[in-house]
């Protein structure tokens, strides 16, 4: 029951998590609340191992939550219900694309969807934000409001940020920095 249950949450985030890796974040987030598979701690920890290994996020995601509640069988059935989706759809595409391509309605429909998938990504950004930078579950009342970032992170995120936004360094060195810079900050 439980790979059934596991494949099924999996072939609905591959139908529709339309836009990449970082879309299927909400549909964790979901799965977070619903099964004890994970917890939202967990699944910060998930994007960061799936972000520095190599392959998509999204597939890198469905393995590691397999995995860890299934062992390799449940990585296996994961994957295969996140990729399945695609397979189909890209089959179904490829042998009618040429004919509705220059369809208004399909073009129509692409315009739509480009804002949606921003909006998901940007919202399963703003919750690694809030997992990362907020510390809501330590606050109190009687604290300051400074008490509700974690300072470290806050700047090491901007730090990063403006090194990101300014330089054309390849991704892998923020993330061996980011490792390196955790393994000194918190030892």
């Amino acid at each position: 029951m439980l790979y059934l249950q596991l494949f099924y949450e999996f072939f609905k985030t591959g139908l529709f998590a339309i836009g990449g890796g970082l879309a299927t974040l909400p549909f964790l987030y979901d799965m977070a609340d619903k099964y004890p598979w994970f917890d939202r701690t967990d699944l910060a920890n998930m994007i960061a191992v799936s972000e520095s290994t190599p392959g998509p996020i999204g597939v890198n995601m469905a393995t590691y939550v397999g995995f860890t509640t299934c062992g390799i069988l449940g990585s296996i059935i994961a994957t295969c219900g996140l990729v399945l989706p695609s397979l189909i759809t890209i089959i179904i595409i490829a042998k009618f694309l040429e004919s509705f391509q220059d369809n208004r309605f399909v073009q129509s429909a692409f315009y739509g969807l480009r804002p949606v998938v921003c909006a998901l990504i940007g919202a399963a950004a703003l919750e690694v934000l809030q997992i990362t930078i907020f510390t809501f579950d330590q606050f109190q009342v009687t604290h300051a409001v400074l008490d509700l970032f974690n300072w470290r992170n806050l700047v090491l995120f901007a730090i990063a940020l403006t090194a990101i936004i300014k330089t054309k360094w390849h991704p892998i060195v923020f993330i061996g920095a980011g490792a390196v810079l955790g393994v000194v900050l918190k030892l």
